[in-house]
């Protein structure tokens, strides 16, 4: 049997663009990780940080340069007037109603925050939550038309 007879060989090829449903469910998806993450580090006391590249032109040879600088990540929680810790999912600018005039999630420590955002993660993937995206896409994208 030769070496390639031991692959399941099948006829599928590599999709040429992913559909913008899915593009949105990941940018968002990335986004919850990067808040998992960081309510992970303050929950252990350690420092989260995400690296990006920023373009500039440097002013004696006039050549653009690439330098990594940390990108911000503001947390999306916050304390309520209760005491409680409340979760605010975001779409670029916008917060996503998750129900009808319920923008936020309640949870009752900052450890319960992690598993929160983790089902909150879940449930982007699947996409429970592909209607409030699409319509905070579409009042992004109305913001940049003149």
């Amino acid at each position: 049997m030769s070496t390639l007879g031991q692959l399941k060989l099948t006829a599928e090829t590599k999709p040429q663009h992913i559909a913008p449903v899915q593009q949105r469910r990941n940018k968002l998806s990335h986004r919850l990780w990067e808040q998992i993450q960081l309510a992970k580090s303050q929950i252990e006391g350690t420092e989260f940080v995400v690296k990006k590249y920023r373009s500039f032109k440097d002013q004696e040879t006039g050549l653009r340069k690439q330098l990594e600088v940390p990108k911000r990540i503001r947390p999306w929680w916050f304390i309520s007037a209760n005491g409680k810790v409340c979760i605010s999912i975001k779409y670029g600018t916008s917060v996503l109603e998750l129900a009808k005039g319920k923008p936020s999630v309640e949870v009752d420590s900052p450890q319960d925050l992690v598993k929160t955002l983790e089902t909150i993660k879940v449930a982007v993937e699947s996409g429970e939550l592909d209607s409030q995206i699409e319509t905070a896409s579409t009042n992004l994208r109305a913001g940049f038309q003149h």
